[in-house]
């Protein structure tokens, strides 16, 4: 299986659905824009009753994996997670901007298209499309912001949590013979403040990964890590990235796992920090 597996759409507008299982809208915001035919799927409820007050709720912008579809994603999320954790997030749920260019491991199991965030050779290191790929996410959190942090699973964890490092990391550009320093991706954009790593894997890619990681992530982090996982010896060397992570272990393999008690314990937790911080 290749680095990065998982799931839903791109940027006009259409409807609002009643997810029936966890009783959260979800609208759907189609678009042509581009070659492309893509949507996002949105929560349209973005407040929540917390110690009797009303309060906004912590608004995640969500990437899919290798080859799946931001409506896989929200499928896999809102299938496998709790009322108590759906609830109290406000998830926006893109798809990558290339469509997918060789056989989904999920074909069969979920239907296309299907899509990728960028395109990789066979070591892993040499990346296509990376630029683009920044851009496009910067152009959705414009569209669709501001966000409180990234929810990634899969390739969408590895962007995930390259982002924060490459938005602080600063690098000098010399036009018309004036020189000044910006950031390496999503300059026009609010800093990432919270980041929900679901099987991620650090960048192989060494220029890149040079720019990511050269300083420690301070923003709060959750990463789940699944024993079976192919990627586990990668997200353990994400984690050393970051300051403060929390881990959520499953016995699971390269997935959305369900939670086990303590798990959920943790998850509610890091919610509740994330909804203190951004109420203040």
């Amino acid at each position: 299986m290749p680095l990065g597996c998982a799931t839903m759409s791109r940027c006009s507008f259409k409807s609002a659905l009643q997810d029936s299982q966890h009783k959260t809208k979800v609208t759907i915001l189609k678009s042509t824009n581009r070659a492309q035919t893509s949507h996002t799927t949105m929560g349209s409820e973005g407040t929540a009753k917390i110690n009797n007050t009303i309060q906004r709720k912590p608004r995640f912008l969500c990437l899919h994996g290798f080859r799946t579809s931001a409506a896989i994603l929200k499928k896999q999320i809102f299938d496998k997670w709790p009322s108590q954790v759906v609830e109290k997030l406000d998830f926006v749920f893109i798809d990558a901007p290339s469509p997918c260019q060789g056989k989904s491991e999920v074909e069969g199991i979920f239907d296309p298209p299907y899509y990728e965030w960028y395109q990789f050779n066979k070591d892993l290191k040499e990346y296509q499309n990376f630029d683009k790929c920044l851009a496009y996410i910067e152009e959705c959190m414009i569209k669709h912001g501001p966000f409180d942090g990234l929810l990634g699973f899969s390739q969408g964890a590895m962007i995930s949590g390259a982002l924060p490092g490459l938005q602080d990391k600063l690098m000098m550009v010399i036009d018309d013979y004036m020189m000044y320093w910006q950031g390496v991706g999503l300059t026009n954009v609010p800093k990432i403040k919270y980041l929900i790593i679901i099987g991620g894997a650090k960048l192989q890619n060494k220029p890149l990964a040079d720019k990511a990681y050269s300083s420690a992530i301070t923003c709060p982090s959750i990463h789940f890590l699944g024993e079976q996982d192919y990627l586990k010896k990668y997200g353990m060397e994400l984690l050393e990235s970051f300051v403060h992570p929390v881990v959520i272990h499953h016995p699971r393999g390269h997935s959305i796992p369900r939670f086990d008690e303590k798990g959920l314990e943790s998850m509610i937790s890091f919610i509740e920090k994330v909804q203190t911080e951004i109420s203040k």
